[in-house]
C-alpha cells in the first residue's frame, strides 16, 4: 500500500512538472518554426520555354554531363587503368560540380 502511495506522488509530482513545463515548449517550437521559415521567399527556379525548372534540377544536369566527360578522359588518357572505384571517383566530380554551380549561380 505504501509503495503504491509512493507511485502515486511521484506521477503527481510528474504531472505538475509537465504542466509547468508545456507553456514554455510551445512557445519554442512555435518561435523556432517562425524563425526557421522567415528566409523562405519562394523556390529558385529558372524560366525554360515559358516553364518554371527548379535550378538544382539545372545544377544536377550539368554534373552529369562534366561527370560523363571525366569518365571519358579517363578512359582516353588510360587513367581508368590506375584508379580503383572509378564509379566513386566520377560521381564525387559530379557531386563537386553541382555543388560549386549551385553556389556561384543560385546563392550568389
Amino acid at each position: 500500500m505504501k509503495a503504491m502511495m509512493n507511485v502515486c506522488r511521484a506521477h503527481t509530482a510528474l504531472d505538475v512538472c509537465a504542466r509547468h513545463l508545456a507553456r514554455p515548449i510551445r512557445v519554442v517550437c512555435v518561435a523556432g518554426g517562425t524563425l526557421s521559415l522567415a528566409g523562405c521567399g519562394g523556390a529558385p527556379s529558372l524560366t525554360i520555354a515559358g516553364a518554371y525548372f527548379p535550378a538544382w534540377l539545372l545544377c544536377g544536369l550539368i554534373a552529369v554531363f562534366v561527370a560523363v566527360i571525366a569518365r571519358g578522359l579517363m578512359l582516353v588518357t588510360r587513367l581508368s587503368n590506375h584508379i580503383p572505384y572509378q564509379l566513386a571517383v566520377c560521381s564525387s566530380i559530379g557531386v563537386i560540380v553541382a555543388l560549386l554551380v549551385w553556389q556561384v549561380w543560385v546563392v550568389h
